[in-house]
């Protein structure tokens, strides 16, 4: 069969420039020594403040739908091993807009990572040297002191850009040791919290002392999703390992099955070791816990609060790890996001310079423009607790996609070479979307305003820059236009009262929600058909095809806004995660359709071909 050449348009072919030198073991420290980093020092505490005992049954919860999203990367990036992936394949199956705004929602969740790492260690520290003034407290939030804790934060960040700048192989040999450091010290740390076990803590005020709903609650808000997440790491190194087809998939279930079962196992120790009296709350006040003395340092305040020596001794251990765990995980999300900014700039949404690369094969302009704008966050930053559930609906949103590009790329891409291929995928994709669509609800209204609130506002960069970008829209127009839509989305925003609340609630004199949302919709669908309508018959599908998750956006704000995490709460667990569900079944069979052949597919697809092509020995015929 022969394949005709595709001129290439995107340069799907700059993987080119970076260096396969890591293996599956290497990989999958990566991974796992992104996810055991400040989740393993702040969710035992925050997960048990929200659901009570019944966190365990949250992180079992969380384990299984992280588990299912992550089925149908497995295929896509065993078929099309790219680094930053997956804001690439969003863009491969569905377009420009659908491309941006995942993209979007991805390097905006991935950039802040690195500093929240940074702001754990700072945080421990703060904790448990108050002399040092790292840490104040503003309006009842733990922002960071200026200069001192500031520029802390910034000295970890340079670190990290120092680890990653001098190449992916330093990255990994570094990451090897500080793995099996960060496997062994929480292990040692389940065991030594069960000799200060007290059981009495399952049964006061009862399993489920904030109801079943908060079961759920916990996974999405708690830090749970974001310390499980992390399994795309693997995907964002996927353009530098050697063998992706054996290496990513083994590499993803790893890297979710290892994490779950250290944070399983600390979840348990943790609420058999809350000791009501240090923590200054009455017994049984599991919501207590993130407003008390234990809130900056859990695990250390519990080892502190017993009366045997050793696990006092073990204490400084543990303060110890509190700077490795998250300074470990902060460089690889570094790393990470550098491949994001990398990828972007392939489909054209960033400037073409993010993919210049070192002589280490290192993406390093976009590496130093995540480290700058990284540090961004330290002005002030609000506390771990506030950004996790922000990041988490951010993350899991971007790792929806893979259950719709698969089924896209079966259809548009036959040909495609898959070395490994998800069996019962028309059951495994429609449930990984539904796990990952409830994991977002579940996140709760506010935090959906803020995300829809950045996303959306996100839409002015493809039409201002994009569009014009790929010749499809006049430059002068396309700045003109969206630089309107965005002064109006902002105005529209500040009278909603919602973007940014500090207490969950509306501002005083904001619009009514109907009224918000009403104008949110006529704004966003309004300049999605303008720009429609301004660029020709080429361009067009690639705004038209986002229709399905500009549905998916807004329809999920409304079920949030009056569903049992919202403020109406017109819905008892579990009817509005039901309604949920069934928005999410809409969106992703209208986001199946909306798939098609892009060019950049035609040229990954193209290039994969070929490079089957080029492994596969050559034979001579006989007498030929």
């Amino acid at each position: 069969m022969s394949h005709s050449p595709v001129t290439p348009v995107l340069d799907e072919g700059a993987d080119g420039k970076l260096r396969r030198t890591m293996t599956l073991q290497q990989v999958l420290f990566l991974g796992v020594g992104a996810q055991i980093g400040s989740g393993w020092l702040f969710a035992m505490l925050y997960a048990a403040g929200v659901a009570g005992p019944a966190a365990i049954l949250s992180w079992l919860i969380g384990g299984a739908l992280i588990l299912m999203v992550a089925l149908a990367w497995m295929e896509v990036g065993a078929a099309l091993p790219r680094s930053g992936a997956i804001v690439r394949y969003p863009y491969l199956t569905h377009g420009g807009l659908t491309g941006w705004i995942m993209g979007f929602s991805y390097w905006i969740a991935n950039v802040s990572l690195p500093p929240i790492e940074a702001l754990a260690v700072i945080t421990y520290l703060g904790s448990a040297f108050p002399g040092l003034d790292l840490m104040e407290v503003k309006g009842g939030v733990s922002v960071l002191t200026w200069p001192l804790g500031v520029s802390a934060g910034i000295g970890l960040m340079a670190l990290f850009y120092a680890i990653n700048a001098f190449g992916v192989k330093l990255l990994s040999e570094t990451n090897r040791w500080i793995t099996w450091w960060k496997i062994v010290i929480p292990s040692a740390t389940f065991v030594l919290l069960l000799f200060v076990f007290d059981s009495s803590n399952y049964t006061a005020h009862g399993f489920f002392p904030n109801g079943g709903g908060s079961v759920f609650e916990a996974v999405a808000t708690t830090g749970i999703a974001f310390a499980l997440i992390g399994f795309r790491g693997v995907l964002d190194f996927s353009g530098e390992v050697v063998n992706p087809r054996r290496t990513i998939p083994w590499g993803t279930i790893g890297c979710i099955l290892i994490p779950l079962a250290v944070y399983l196992a600390l979840q348990v120790a943790f609420i058999g070791a809350v000791n009501w009296g240090s923590a200054g709350i009455s017994v049984g006040d599991w919501s207590g816990l993130g407003g008390s003395g234990w809130a900056d340092g859990p695990l250390l305040h519990a080892l502190r609060a017993s009366s045997l020596a050793a696990l006092g001794a073990f204490a400084t251990v543990l303060l110890i790890d509190a700077v490795v765990s998250p300074a470990g995980a902060g460089y690889i999300f570094l790393g990470s996001t550098a491949r994001v900014g990398f990828g972007l700039s392939i489909h054209g949404y960033f400037p073409r310079v993010f993919q210049k690369t070192n002589k280490h094969g290192i993406p390093w302009v976009s590496v130093a423009v995540s480290f700058v704008v990284g540090c961004l966050f330290f002005a002030p930053a609000p506390s771990w607790y506030r950004l996790a559930g922000f990041i988490s609906a951010a993350m899991v949103l971007s790792a929806l996609m893979a259950a719709v590009c698969l089924p896209v790329l079966r259809t548009h891409s036959p040909e495609l070479p898959r070395p490994f291929r998800l069996r019962a995928a028309g059951f495994w994709c429609p449930a990984g979307f539904l796990g990952a669509a409830a994991m977002i609800y579940w996140a709760g209204f506010t935090t959906l305003v803020n995300l829809t609130v950045v996303l959306f506002a996100g839409l002015a960069v493809y039409g201002a820059h994009y569009l014009p970008h790929r010749g499809w829209l006049d430059r002068r127009t396309g700045i003109a236009v969206s630089a309107v839509f965005l002064a109006a989305w902002c105005y529209v925003s500040d009278k909603g009262g919602w973007f940014l609340s500090a207490d969950g609630t509306a501002a005083a004199g904001s619009w009514s929600f109907t009224g918000y949302f009403a104008a949110s919709c006529a704004l966003v669908i309004g300049y999605c058909v303008l720009l429609w309508v301004l660029t020709d018959a080429e361009a067009r599908p690639h705004t038209g095809r986002a229709a399905w998750l500009v549905f998916f956006l807004l329809a999920t704000l409304v079920v949030s806004y009056v569903g049992e995490f919202g403020p109406l709460k017109e819905f008892a667990f579990p009817v509005g995660t039901l309604i949920e569900l069934v928005v999410a079944l809409i969106a992703y069979y209208w986001g199946v359709a909306s798939g098609f052949a892009t060019e950049g597919l035609r040229e990954a697809v193209a290039l994969e071909v070929a490079k089957e092509h080029r492994k596969q020995p050559v034979t001579t015929a006989a007498g030929g």
